[in-house]
């Protein structure tokens, strides 16, 4: 099943059950669906590669905004966004655990014989591209960087 069909049959069944969280969230995910498919050069398609960055995307926005709302004290406004990430998240693929992604990146760091922070850039293209929708660009950056001093 598609993301926008998993979507279309969580939305009714949200609808049903009237849950006011999961159709905020649905409804924005299948908004970004749609925009993505309308985009000049997309065909009408979009691949599960394209699902997982959209969502991905998505889901940092809400990191983000959450971040500022705590922040600001803004109590209200920080558990949407804190509902509205754990609904999307659900369409998400399991994140690595922290020690998982060290060792991936570590592998990565032999493979290009990346000795300083200098072969930052070089160790992030492989990585990036290798943990996509496996672990957050925040969180890849920050293993590379500890590991690379």
């Amino acid at each position: 099943m598609s993301l926008e069909q998993e979507i279309m049959t969580r939305l009714k069944e949200a609808m049903k059950s009237k849950d006011e969280d999961a159709l905020r969230s649905l409804r924005a995910i299948k908004a970004e669906i749609i925009k993505a498919k309308t985009e000049a050069g997309s065909g009408g398609v979009i691949t599960e590669d394209g699902e997982i960055k959209l969502l991905q995307k998505m889901a940092k926005q809400r990191k983000d905004s959450l971040e500022i709302f705590e922040q600001q004290g803004r109590t209200d406004l920080a558990a949407k966004e804190k509902a509205e990430l754990s609904v999307i998240e659900q369409f998400l693929p399991e994140q690595l655990s922290e020690e998982k992604l060290k060792e991936i990146i570590q592998d990565i760091i032999k493979e290009t014989g990346a000795s300083s922070a200098a072969d930052m850039g070089k160790v992030m293209g492989i990585a990036t591209k290798k943990l996509a929708g496996k672990a957050d660009g925040k969180a890849i950056s920050t293993q590379v960087k500890a590991l690379l001093q």
